[in-house]
């Protein structure tokens, strides 16, 4: 009998050990439990290190903050609304471990919400009152590559869907505007630099640099750097490689891939 192993994330104690304990009475399924994303995260590095990968996550729609994930400042639109924490997670573990499928678990439906999960990497939005056998045939239809939603929500995701793609494209015609240079610029401030330190890496003066971020804020049509960095995301602009310095990692990635609708 091929074994299913599942990892329930939520910080609802009770939920989550009476959905773990009602999972484990299935005999296909091998199920443990994580009260955070971190703790969850920490639980697919074990797993995969000892050579016994998780093939699901369930994830709380409403985990608390992934520590680290969610910046200090946020443009209005540009990032993840209250709420979406547990979609973030989802983001973090696409990229760390792509070969987990993720479902997210839902105490109420919306649109907006489910959009963000699917793009997050999510492969499925369940209620959290679903009944077991309705989870149970997510579960099993997310491992064979299908993608779940209750039928009431395809209407608004795919309004959503729509929308986001529209969104991105503009951003994308704006980021084109840009010369080289200016892309450089534009690279290096998603890449949270400031001017002096754009100024070094590009040997610049710190003059010419300002005068550069000007138009890259003028071309965009943004009033600051925070709003040119958001819509930089949006349009799928890389931050600029920093050497001696670690990359995005997961906190990056998250915030970059919860933040918008690809």
């Amino acid at each position: 009998m091929v074994r299913i192993r599942v990892l329930v994330v939520d910080d609802h104690r009770i939920f989550a050990e009476s959905l773990a304990a009602a999972l484990a009475a299935e005999p296909d399924v091998d199920v443990s439990a994580a009260g955070s994303g971190p703790a969850a995260l920490r639980c697919l590095e074990r797993a995969a290190a000892e050579g016994r990968r998780f093939d699901v996550l369930l994830v709380d729609a409403d985990l608390a903050a992934v520590a680290g994930a969610v910046p200090a400042q946020r443009e209005p639109g540009s990032g993840p609304p209250p709420g979406t924490d547990g979609i973030a997670l989802v983001a973090g573990v696409r990229v760390s471990h792509p070969g987990v499928r993720t479902v997210v678990l839902a105490e109420r439906d919306d649109p907006r919400r489910a959009a963000l999960a699917l793009q997050a990497g999510a492969s499925g939005w369940v209620a959290k009152d679903c009944s077991l056998s309705r989870l149970l045939a997510v579960v099993r239809g997310v491992l064979r590559e299908e993608t779940h939603l209750p039928p009431a929500l395809l209407t608004g995701v795919l309004r959503e869907l729509t929308a986001a793609r529209k969104h991105r494209t503009d951003s994308e015609r704006l980021v084109e505007s840009l010369t080289p240079r200016e892309h450089e610029v534009l690279r290096c401030m998603v890449a949270g630099l400031g001017r002096k330190d754009v100024a070094a890496r590009l040997f610049l003066s710190p003059h010419t640099v300002r005068t550069h971020m000007q138009n890259v804020l003028g071309k965009l049509g943004v009033h600051s750097t925070l709003a040119a960095v958001a819509l930089a995301r949006r349009a799928g602009v890389r931050p600029a490689d920093l050497p001696g310095l670690p990359g995005p990692g997961l906190a990056g990635e998250v915030v970059e891939r919860s933040g918008q609708l690809a």
